[in-house]
């Protein structure tokens, strides 16, 4: 059954774009933060006077003030309409901004940076539901393409202002700067986005969101907490991890049974969606868990400042905006099965170079390698997540990205504790400086630990041949890790060949014309 309604125009309108303008102002501003704070954690330790483990949090708050609040974005679209929540979302988190810029201890950083996630949960869900509907199914190819930009943007041009800020100004501008962002979004949101058609008449799942949002919290609670412990054994990893699961095993035998589950797994049965959203978190575990570990070879081997560092990543970034916008187009045209393949072997051959790194490995080459990584990310993400969005009918697009939010979410959590635990576990087989202990902890500094450390100004004497000696441990270790990201990411050709290699048929309407239609069933593509 084909759809009757007038099919929409081939190329992005003004309307539509104006509508994709406020969405990746939000993406820009939640994106961008992460990757910003990131950089201020040794800043922050420094002017709270408090441990790495503290200062933490600020990451740790906001993961899982992420993960409470995705599982109820679709429902709360439904109830109470995308634009309105949009903007709530943009106000809960300009002000969570605006506030942790004032904090005076780490304790109030942290909770104000709980207040920011509530906000920056929702604000990838309902942006995806809200460009999906405006492109309709002929342009959301296209479409999801212009998302994309500031979602590989974000590792890449995070660092690099973050640390532009902290140097000229203060840490405190890592957050003022979202203020004015956040107030153009509101008025632009306010002003671009259409008139929301919500369904008041769906029941809340109290029960669903009592076992599936704490129990996302505790597991990724959990996983966060690997790097800081090193182990899996460890009580508050195994207890926080183990508690989360079974809750979240009990909401997915649960969530059958209700009419309006909280997260709608029934939506699985589509094969497009499934397969999809395997893909996805499969590539979000193998790219973004080792992805995070590119800047850190630059800053502890190659002793680069935070700013050159991220100067450095921009070649990735630049090989995305090439790709990106060709991979929406022909995502419209040729089914994601024929060019994600190709894109991703683009990503093996870049990320490869990686497992070969050394103490002096040539810029050129490296940067060389992160431009082909990037062709290949640009060609890869959006075009899974278009796929994975096409075939849903129009009133389960905001339930569709929600499930596929929470995969990134929980992937990119998993992913990096993976990497960070294997780095961390091959620095500490280093062999220790004989006389040279911790003055905190008591406990030998071993010659990785003492070049990492001489690398950002510390004094610590060493003979040459041990410093040498050290930073070599310290490379070899990177390589090693990077060994498990290139074969997570070999595994994650596996999904992607079940991808559909023959063109998706679509059912989503296209709400902007405002036709009221219904949505027919989706279609299952086999």
């Amino acid at each position: 059954m084909t759809n009757q309604a007038a099919a929409p125009p081939n190329k992005l309108d003004a309307a539509v774009l104006k509508v994709a303008g406020v969405v990746v102002l939000g993406a820009i501003m939640s994106i961008l933060d992460i990757t910003v704070v990131s950089v201020a954690l040794p800043t922050f330790q420094t002017e709270f006077d408090a441990t790495y483990a503290e200062v933490a949090w600020t990451m740790t708050g906001y993961t899982l003030a992420l993960a409470t609040v995705i599982p109820l974005s679709g429902w709360a679209a439904d109830r109470f309409g995308t634009k309105r929540l949009y903007m709530l979302a943009v106000l809960l988190f300009t002000l969570g901004s605006a506030l942790c810029a004032t904090a005076d201890s780490i304790g109030q950083l942290v909770a104000f940076r709980v207040l920011q996630g509530l906000g920056g949960g929702m604000l990838m869900p309902l942006g995806m539901t809200i460009m999906t509907r405006a492109a309709g199914p002929d342009r959301i190819g296209r479409l999801m393409a212009v998302l994309g930009i500031p979602m590989l943007l974000g590792p890449i041009g995070g660092p690099i202002l973050g640390g532009w800020l902290i140097e000229a100004r203060s840490w405190h501008w890592i957050f003022l700067i979202n203020v004015p962002v956040g107030v153009i979004a509101l008025v632009y949101a306010y002003f671009a986005l259409p008139k929301d058609n919500a369904e008041p008449s769906e029941s809340f799942d109290f029960i669903g969101m009592l076992m599936l949002s704490p129990g996302l919290a505790l597991f990724l609670y959990g996983v966060s907490s690997l790097p800081e412990t090193g182990t899996i054994t460890a009580t508050k990893v195994w207890t926080t991890m183990l508690a989360g699961g079974l809750l979240v095993i009990g909401f997915i035998v649960y969530s059958f049974k209700p009419r309006h589950p909280l997260l709608d797994l029934r939506l699985f049965r589509n094969r497009n969606l499934a397969i999809a959203s395997l893909s996805l978190f499969v590539f979000i575990i193998a790219f973004m868990g080792a992805g995070l570990l590119f800047p850190s070879y630059f800053l502890q081997v190659r002793g680069e400042s935070t700013l050159h560092a991220g100067l450095l990543m921009a070649p990735q970034g630049i090989g995305a905006m090439l790709t990106m916008p060709i991979a929406g187009m022909l995502a419209d045209k040729i089914p994601v099965g024929r060019t994600v393949p190709f894109a991703m072997g683009l990503i093996a051959v870049g990320f490869f170079t990686f497992t070969q790194v050394g103490t002096d490995t040539s810029y050129v080459l490296l940067c060389g390698s992160l431009f082909v990584m990037g062709l290949g990310m640009g060609g890869t993400m959006m075009p899974i997540m278009t796929s994975a969005l096409r075939t849903l009918a129009s009133h389960d697009v905001a339930r569709g990205s929600t499930l596929t939010n929470i995969l990134q979410q929980i992937g990119g959590s998993v992913g990096a504790a993976i990497m960070s635990v294997i780095l961390t576990s091959q620095l500490n087989g280093s062999a220790p400086v004989p006389g040279l202990t911790d003055p905190n902890t008591g406990e030998p500094i071993t010659e990785a630990g003492a070049a990492i450390a001489n690398q950002h100004g510390a004094q610590i004497p060493l003979p040459p041949d041990v410093l040498q000696r050290g930073l070599a441990y310290v490379a070899d270790s990177f390589a090693t890790t990077f060994w498990v990201g290139f074969a997570l990411v070999l595994a994650t050709f596996i999904p992607i060949a079940l991808l559909p290699r023959k063109r998706e048929v679509s059912h989503l309407l296209d709400d902007v014309e405002g036709d009221g239609a219904a949505a027919a069933t989706p279609t299952l593509i086999h």
